[in-house]
């Protein structure tokens, strides 16, 4: 049996149609803010794989919540790393491009130096090195640019604008590779199984749609596919200033996840052709 970190995220909610059967864990069975709770909520679980699919993701809020977002992005995932080690489980970790600087033009790396911009990049850093330093069988996922039918995310976001504005701007500066949250999950189940089979096969691990594209970019993919015509104006991010710097070269090399587990990069467009299935489903029902 499965136990899953996470209940009403975009990847959790995904997570629910592909394992159906697994444990969720919601804020008020686990509250991440509690370290040793999440530790002591595997320990009682009597399953045979962990997956972290929970997390501190308000990006400018972390600003000036640091120690809370490391708390639940550092802390919490490497006491989960370790109550799993002890028992032998696998234990799959969710994390981000932002503990990159984002600096240049080629895809990054899984052991490229890491060089946060900001207070949510160092804390999904440190719970990187948490769940590495805990010694047992471990995979972590980072991923870019995460989009579904749930939640808050770039896609929803644009579509909302669409219904009352005619015109965007959109950064056109920062490039990366949109992830839909359905494939992170169906990513992650699978890298657990293998995990399972293999501890050789730890590590660090890079996937994001393909292929790489800008924000501008991505907006127009998006209002094309939803029949709305929007004029979308690229810009330079410094036009749009926000608390936490974002990075501008998101580009993931996902070369040794599709070696080692199979998986390959799978192309946003069909994602978000999916994603745009899902809503226009919700919006019927």
């Amino acid at each position: 049996m499965l136990l899953v970190f996470g209940a009403t995220g975009q990847v959790a909610q995904e997570l629910r149609k592909h394992a159906p059967h697994a444990a969720f864990l919601g804020r008020a069975a686990a509250d991440l803010s509690d370290p040793q709770g999440c530790a002591e909520a595997i320990r009682a679980s009597g399953v045979t794989a962990v997956i972290n699919a929970a997390a501190y993701t308000a990006v400018d809020r972390a600003e000036d919540e640091e120690a809370l977002a490391t708390t639940i992005n550092g802390t919490a995932p490497g006491a989960m790393a370790r109550a799993a080690a002890a028992l032998g489980l696998p234990f799959v970790h969710i994390s981000s491009d932002y503990v990159f600087d984002g600096s240049g033009h080629h895809a990054w790396s899984p052991h490229d130096p890491t060089s946060p911009l900001g207070a949510y990049g160092r804390s999904k850093l440190v719970g990187e090195q948490a769940v590495q330093a805990a010694g047992g069988r471990y995979g972590i996922l980072r991923t870019s640019w995460v989009f579904s039918a749930h939640g808050q995310n770039f896609v929803k976001t644009m579509l909302r604008l669409s219904e009352t504005r005619d015109r965007l701007q959109v950064v056109e500066d920062q490039i990366g590779g949109p992830t839909a949250a359905g494939d992170i999950a169906q990513a992650v189940l699978v890298m657990a199984e293998a995990l399972g089979q293999d501890r050789d096969k730890s590590g660090i691990y890079h996937f994001a749609g393909g292929p790489d594209v800008s924000w501008a970019e991505f907006a127009r993919a998006i209002f094309r596919l939803a029949g709305r015509d929007v004029e979308v104006t690229g810009i330079p991010a410094v036009e749009y200033p926000t608390p936490a710097r974002r990075p501008g070269n998101s580009r993931m090399n996902c070369a040794e996840t599709e070696t080692v587990f199979g998986l390959h990069r799978p192309n946003w467009h069909d994602s978000l052709a999916q994603v745009m299935r899902d809503l226009e489903k919700a919006e019927r029902q």
